[in-house]
This record gives structure tokens, sequence and C-alpha cells, in this order.
């Protein structure tokens, strides 16, 4: 089904799950961790406190023979830091576990939207469908399995230390005996608490996991979210593609020629002896030809009609890339005739090509290939070392 959460979580939906609060956890885990760990320290502590204690009651033994104010306060105050003590070890050890129990569940995490009030939370028929739910129905199951573990754990501890009672055995040994079994009571209770601890954390993270899951549409929403809206992407795509396209036209204008063919093609090329070999400053076909021979004819720059020249280098070059040195001749013939004119103080119009053989022009790479071999090593394709061309020496005459 469309609608149906087959797909796992997200990082984002988890990371959103986790903003409102929804972890995976079990307060069990903390609370039996807290009485294994109490069980393990109650007798070093009870130990300390009986000595210290007995210390306190023989000195208030000893104080009734000399009775002195300052030394009850003094004892007094020795009683309260002893018993302090205790008290902030033991308030101690519960919030480190505490704590630490719960960063092992998930972290710290504060949820402000957990804390908002929600009035769906007091839908009387949502709180009648949880009251029958499975999360209720495994609530009560792990309270009844609890119940009876420590209730024949505790049985079995209370039926081993019955023949002690009302025996001849000395009551200091039997108060030691009962000591040690109520230890170890504490601490089988605590261990098999811990298991169920585990049990039930797996089924929260489980539980948990399952309501983050996701339908096969969220996940494509998600995606375009995080990678951009497809239709978005291309408004965005089609408005860099035309502002790029008016900069060109714009450039039109600081053109030294403009080949044309003669309504379907244009390219404009400026010639910088200090850059190398001429460039294409603009090209297009169609009606961005059409944009950039009305450019061309209002910033007064030559149009030569060239129809071989103008399909060669519309299809062997892009903007900014160098002429190809098959046309170096070609183009050569064609500057030359452009800047003839110009030192004769004639400037644009447009013209028939000076060159006598048209279609006779050397084979020329697409813009495509040619851009993949200029990414080659320089030493390859290094042409600073060759002699100049013809089409370099006949600029260089004019």
């Amino acid at each position: 089904m469309a609608g149906e959460k087959t797909e796992k979580p997200t990082a984002k939906r988890r990371r959103e799950s986790r903003k409102k609060g929804q972890v995976a956890r079990t307060p069990d885990l903390g609370q039996w961790l807290t009485i294994l760990i109490v069980s393990m320290l109650v007798g070093p502590l009870l130990t300390r406190q009986l000595h210290s204690w007995q210390a306190i009651f023989e000195a208030s033994l000893r104080s009734i023979s000399d009775p002195d104010p300052a030394k009850a306060l003094d004892l007094m105050g020795t009683a309260m830091r002893h018993a302090f003590f205790s008290i902030v070890t033991l308030g101690c050890i519960v919030m480190v576990i505490g704590v630490a129990s719960a960063i092992a569940q998930g972290g710290m995490v504060v949820a402000p939207k957990a804390v908002k009030p929600n009035f769906k939370k007091l839908d009387p028929i949502s709180g009648f469908k949880k009251l029958f739910g499975p999360q209720t129905l495994w609530q009560g199951a792990k309270i009844l399995l609890k119940s009876a573990v420590v209730a024949l754990i505790g049985y079995l501890a209370i039926r081993s230390i019955m023949p002690l009672i009302g025996g001849l055995m000395p009551m200091s040994t039997v108060i030691g005996v009962v000591e040690g079994k109520a230890i170890n009571l504490l601490r089988t209770v605590a261990v098999v608490g811990l298991a169920l601890a585990g049990a039930d954390y797996m089924m929260a993270k489980r539980r948990m996991d399952k309501q983050m899951k996701m339908t096969k549409d969220e996940v494509k929403d998600e995606h375009k979210q995080a990678e951009g809206d497809p239709k978005v992407k291309s408004a965005i795509r089609s408005r860099q593609l035309a502002m790029a396209r008016s900069r060109m036209i714009n450039g039109v204008a600081d053109a030294d020629v403009l080949l044309v063919n003669p309504t379907h093609v244009a390219v404009a090329l400026k010639y910088d002896p200090a850059q190398g070999a001429p460039r294409v400053i603009a090209r297009g076909a169609g009606a961005i030809a059409a944009r950039i021979r009305a450019r061309a004819t209002e910033s007064d720059v030559p149009l030569v009609q060239d129809i071989p020249l103008a399909r060669a280098l519309y299809r062997s070059c892009e903007v900014g890339q160098e002429i190809p040195r098959e046309l170096f001749a070609a183009v050569a013939q064609v500057l030359a005739f452009v800047i003839s004119r110009r030192g004769h103080g004639q400037g644009g119009g447009e013209h028939t090509t000076p060159r006598a053989l048209l279609e006779d022009l050397p084979e020329v790479q697409t813009a495509g290939r040619r851009r993949r071999t200029e990414r080659a090593p320089r030493a390859l394709r290094s042409v600073s070392a060759a002699p100049p061309s013809a089409a370099e020496q006949l600029l260089d005459e004019e």
C-alpha cells in the first residue's frame, strides 16, 4: 500500500524525534542498577558508620561524669557530620547512576516540545485505546513478572534462614547471617531486575523504531527537501543561464568581429595579442544569434558573413575558449580585413568574407572534445615553444 510505513527512518527523522523527546528509554534500568550498586556499598558504609557511632556513644557515656555543654555540642556536630556523609554518599551514588543510565539510553535530551501542553492527550477515545493497547499489556505483564520473580527469590532467601531463627546459635551470628542473606537477596533481585530492564529497553527501542518508520512518499519528500526540489533547481538553473546569456550578449560590444551564417549562427571574436589566440566571447543560434547581431549592430561591431567559418567556430568553440589552431589562418584573414578597415577609420556594417576559398577549411574537433583535450598535461599541448603559424605571421604583419 502507498501509505504503509515500510521504510527505515532517516537520520533527519531520528533527529526530529529526538527533539520531541521521543527516545527509547526505560526507568527500570536506573532503578535496578541503583539497587545493585547500593547493595555492594551498603556493607562497607554500615561498618564505617557503626564504628563511628560506637565511638560517639562511648564519648557520650564518658561525658556524663564531666558534663560540659561545649563537649555535648561537639559530639552532636560529629554525629551530624557522620550522618550527613552517609546521606550525601548515597545521594551522589543514586544521582550518578541515574544520569549515567539516562546517557546510556540515548544521552541527555532537552526537548521543549515535550513539555508544551498538548490537548490531543486529553482525548478520551485515544486514551481508552491506549488503556487496552499492546503497550499497556506489556507494562502489566512486566509488573507481574517482576513481582513474581522478586517474591520467588524472597521466599527462597527467607526459607534458607528460617532454621537459624529460634535455634541455639548466638544472636550475633544470626544477625551476621541474616545481614549477608539480605544483601545477597538485594543483589540477586537487582541482577534479575537488570535483565528484565534490558528486555524492556529492547522492546521500547523496537516500538520507537516502528513509530518512526516512514512511507515511501515521505522518504521521497525528505530527499527532495535535502537535495532541493527539481522544479526549484530547474528554475534556478534557468535563471542562472539567462543571466549568463545576458552577460554574454552585453560582452559583444567588446568584440572585434562577428561572424554570421547569415541569420542562424553568430560567433563574436576578440583578439588580444597579450592573451594569445583570438577567443570566442559570444556564440548563439536562432533567437540568441539574432540578439547577438542586434547588440553588435548597436555597438558598431562589424558583421562578416562567412557561413563555413561561422559554423566551424560555433561547433568547435565555447564561450571563453580560444579558437582551434586549424582555423587560425581563416580567422586571421577576417581579422586582417577588419583591422585594416579600422585603420582607415571605418567601423561596423555588414560585409562579405574576404576569404577566397570559402570551403577550404580543415576538420576541427567539437567543443566538448577540445575541452577534454585541454585538460591533458600542459607539456603535451603546449604551443608556446612552437614556431609562429602562418595566421600569427599574417596578424603580426598587419
